[in-house]
């Protein structure tokens, strides 16, 4: 079967032609090659002597010889130049092999083989350069035929792959890679040999043989074709990149750990709670640092032990284990089907007496040669042995440190599938672990503060339910919750004498421990003034000093120094400065003063820059009462005014902080006016009321602290009130014993009579004696029995001790020994003594001891 050579062979490339010669040394027959090579046709040059027609004038006389030499039956081999008609110079070098023929005739003949000595010394060249950069390359070089076996590779391919280059004929990718490896590479190898585009940069990972390590390689991929453009195969160029890879990976390792560190800076430690933040850190490490996650916090840390910190981690003795822990969180990143290694791995935990991965919440012990235990006992990160399941193969117990005290355990673990942790990944979960322990730390301290201020604030709070004469009292206090601090409201009900009742509701400026503190320091103030039962006017402008006073250190200025010349120094004033600036916030405070008068129903207001109490009044809507605000507390300079209303019976009186009525969603105007609004039946119970109005109001409880204070009015009886006039004569003393004996035989109150006989006596004498004007006798009779002696004599009664030889003086000591309470206070026109008795409860009255008789001598 004929079969012609395809276009673009060997043959093309080297530039063979052939021609023969006959017996008489000419030309007798020419190929259509040569005729391409020397550039004559055939009838130009057949019938011609060959030397003649080719050869230089020089080299004829040795070239007949040669010719001769040839038809006589001799080989000949040699590199001759020729010259091609027209061409006056040397038009080539060719290579010509002269084999002797013979002619049918038997005659000698000869046939000449001609190669253009240019053109193959060009071949020669290309493919020693193609050898050289073949064998020579330090990439791997390989060419794929058109089955897609290998038809030949480099020395520096099969350094790689093992063997000689020659051992790799005829192999396939599947011999190299493993099986989605080898279809992703066949799939391309097929695409670039069908449409002739090019692949670069194409990623393969496998393991060469004998080594256990993966490798990355980068492949360039090109069809390559023979000289008449017919595609023979695929070149491949690969590169090994895998260091390349690993500094890709441990940049985008870094980057992500730098990335993740900043995420934890923003997202842990938001929150004051101690499990909220340890939520937040496994909220940031899983899934983007580790697979499972669980952070145990020292049982101490969370009970709010008042014991030092270093405690916490104190072994009761060698090998017993460590200290108590609790777990406080986990999460997870993988299904739940393994609840065993989703609570915990490799700390071989003992919970509730059990061995095994404590659940959240449960209180456990790790054993004391166990890695978490070394880890809490260090202070330095050790690895955890992976379950015996293989589901979990890393995990890191990081201890948690804050100011060098191990607070807690976190464990990172990565499940199987994933990279195992680094020397990168530690020092990345020692940070993680630290930034939560010291936000950890933080809230146990704030908390331990909070505690102890909400302590101190509610200690200065009422207990229980106040009572008062003549009026139903009501309150609630609910401070802010623990994402907020203390606050400074507080509220009070001070009894007054005259069955009068002081109700005082306050806002000191500022938060924490220090508003709490100043808050107590004005409500004691608040109380030692109303017990001089001073108008409430004067007692805001005393609280006012008071207020002043406490915002400067020390309560007043200090001198620069002892005195002039003098070594030793006061503290400076810029030393002082910020503790100063810090006080004076705290120490301004807003106050609302009312005393309430059962008798009269009437009650009197003064406000220091308070919001204004309400009061609502049976069958008419809730009205906020036009107090004069008047300045906060602690700014001085301006006088308080007093506004004094009468309440009908039944009337509801409200005072409240700002907590109650103001928020950040909604103006103060709108608060308020919500408020009015609840208070629309107030002739419910009044702890009904109150509960009414905290679950209407929109208080966003948690903002502020909220103080409420309520008080129903309910003025004494007419019956339970005896007021009288007396002149200013002597026979007042006996009609007053009278006026007396009287009253509290038709009340009932026999056992009280000889007491209140001798007493009123007492204070009605002195009244005529050290007073002046019109003597008043009041009676009261609610909870106690309360006797009032007016007159409009300006000097206080001062109790001495007498003389033996004093024939009086002795009055206030018997005032003093047989009443509960007994004072005197200021009026508008004069002064009121008073003396307070209890109200008989069936048992007999307790005599005077004789101690107490002879205490007056």
């Amino acid at each position: 079967m004929w079969q012609s050579s395809p276009p673009g062979s060997i043959y093309d490339y080297i530039r063979v032609a052939s021609f023969s010669i006959g017996p008489d040394g000419l030309i007798e027959q020419w190929s259509r090659r040569a005729a391409g090579l020397f550039g004559m046709a055939s009838d130009e040059v057949v019938g011609k002597d060959p030397v003649e027609a080719f050869m230089p004038a020089e080299l004829r006389p040795g070239a007949h010889r040669r010719v001769a030499e040839i038809l006589d039956g001799k080989e000949w081999t040699g590199v001759v130049p020729f010259r091609i008609p027209g061409d006056d110079g040397v038009g080539g070098l060719a290579e010509i092999y002269v084999m002797p023929s013979e002619t049918g005739a038997g005659e000698r003949a000869a046939l000449c083989i001609v190669v253009d000595v240019r053109a193959l010394r060009r071949i020669e060249t290309d493919l020693a350069a193609s050898q050289a950069i073949f064998g020579q390359s330090p990439f791997g070089f390989v060419l794929f035929g058109t089955d897609f076996t290998v038809v030949r590779a480099n020395k520096r391919f099969a350094t790689v792959f093992g063997g000689e280059a020659d051992d790799h004929r005829g192999r396939t990718v599947d011999d190299y890679l493993t099986r989605g490896e080898a279809e992703r590479l066949s799939g391309t190898l097929k695409r670039v040999l069908e449409t002739g585009d090019a692949v670069t940069d194409l990623q393969l990972v496998g393991t060469p043989p004998g080594t256990t390590g993966r490798r990355h390689w980068s492949m360039n991929l090109y069809r390559v074709h023979s000289g008449a453009g017919r595609p023979v195969g695929v070149a491949g160029l690969a590169t090994d990149v895998t260091q390349r890879h690993i500094a890709a990976r441990e940049a985008a390792s870094a980057r992500r750990n730098l990335a993740l560190l900043n995420e934890a800076s923003a997202r842990i430690g938001n929150s004051l709670d101690l499990e909220t933040t340890a939520r937040e850190l496994l909220d940031v490490a899983v899934p983007v640092f580790c697979d499972l996650a669980s952070v145990d916090l020292y049982q101490g840390l969370l009970t709010g032990e008042e014991a030092s910190p270093a405690s916490w981690g104190r072994h009761q003795e060698s090998g017993t284990g460590s200290a108590e822990l609790r777990r406080v969180a986990h999460a997870s990143a993988v299904s739940d089907a393994l609840p065993g290694a989703l609570s915990g791995v490799g700390g071989g935990a003992e919970a509730a007496g059990d061995t095994g991965h404590p659940a959240l919440g449960a209180v456990h012990r790790y054993p004391f040669h166990s890695p978490c235990a070394v880890a809490l006992r260090t202070g330095r990160v050790e690895d955890v042995p992976g379950d015996e399941r293989g589901f979990v193969h890393s995990t890191l117990a990081v201890p948690m440190v804050a100011h060098d005290v191990v607070v807690g355990l976190v464990q990172f673990s990565r499940t199987k599938g994933s990279e195992p942790f680094g020397e990168r990944d530690r020092a990345l979960a020692t940070e993680l672990a630290a930034r939560a322990a010291v936000c950890i730390d933080n809230a146990r301290l704030y908390r331990r503060e909070h505690e102890r201020a909400l302590i101190l604030q509610r200690s200065l709070l009422p207990p229980g339910d106040p009572e008062a004469a003549g009026l139903d009292i009501a309150c609630r206090y609910l401070p802010g919750n623990t994402a907020t601090e203390v606050g400074g409201d507080w509220f009070d009900v001070i009894e007054l004498p005259g069955h009068r009742t002081a109700l005082v509701v306050g806002d000191v400026m500022g938060r924490g421990l220090r508003a709490a503190v100043a808050m107590g320091e004005l409500r004691t103030a608040v109380r030692t003034l109303a017990l001089l039962d001073l108008e409430p006017a004067e007692v805001l402008s005393a609280l006012d000093e008071v207020a002043r006073g406490l915002g400067t250190p020390g309560g007043g200025e200090r001198s620069e120094g002892f005195g002039a010349g003098g070594g030793a120094q006061w503290p400076s004033r810029a030393a002082h400065k910020s503790r100063e600036a810090d006080l004076s916030e705290v120490y301004l405070a807003t106050c609302v003063y009312a005393v309430y008068d059962p008798v009269t129903r009437r009650c009197t207001f003064a406000n220091a820059g308070h919001l204004p109490p309400v009061v609502a009044e049976p069958g008419e809507p809730a009205l906020l009462l036009d107090v004069p605000p008047g300045m906060p507390l602690g700014v001085g300079g301006e006088p308080f005014e007093e506004v004094e209303v009468e309440l009908k019976e039944g009337a509801l009186l409200a005072l409240y902080t700002d907590g109650l009525v103001e928020s950040r969603d909604h103006p103060l105007d709108e608060g308020l006016d919500a408020f009015r609004h609840a208070l629309t039946e107030p002739s419910q119970p009044l702890e009904d009321v109150c509960d009414h109005v905290l679950t209407t109001l929109d208080t966003r409880h948690g903002e502020d602290d909220i103080a409420l204070l309520m008080a129903r009015i309910q003025g004494l009886a007419p019956d339970a009130v005896g007021d009288w006039r007396l002149p200013r004569e002597l026979r007042s003393v006996a009609r007053a014993r009278e006026l007396a004996r009287t009253q509290l035989i038709s009340w009932g109150l026999d056992d009280l009579v000889d007491t209140t006989e001798l007493l009123v006596s007492e204070l009605v004498t002195n009244a005529l004696r050290y007073g002046e004007g019109e003597i008043r006798l009041r009676l009261l009779r609610d909870r106690t029995l309360v006797c009032e002696v007016w007159d409009a004599g300006l000097v206080q009664p001062r109790r001495r001790r007498a003389r033996d030889t004093d024939e009086g003086g002795r009055g206030l000591q018997l005032v003093g020994l047989l009443s509960a309470a007994w004072g005197s206070r200021r009026t508008p026109r004069g002064k009121t003594v008073w003396f307070e008795l209890a109200l008989p409860d069936g048992e007999p009255a307790a005599e005077l001891s004789v101690e107490q008789l002879l205490s007056m001598y």
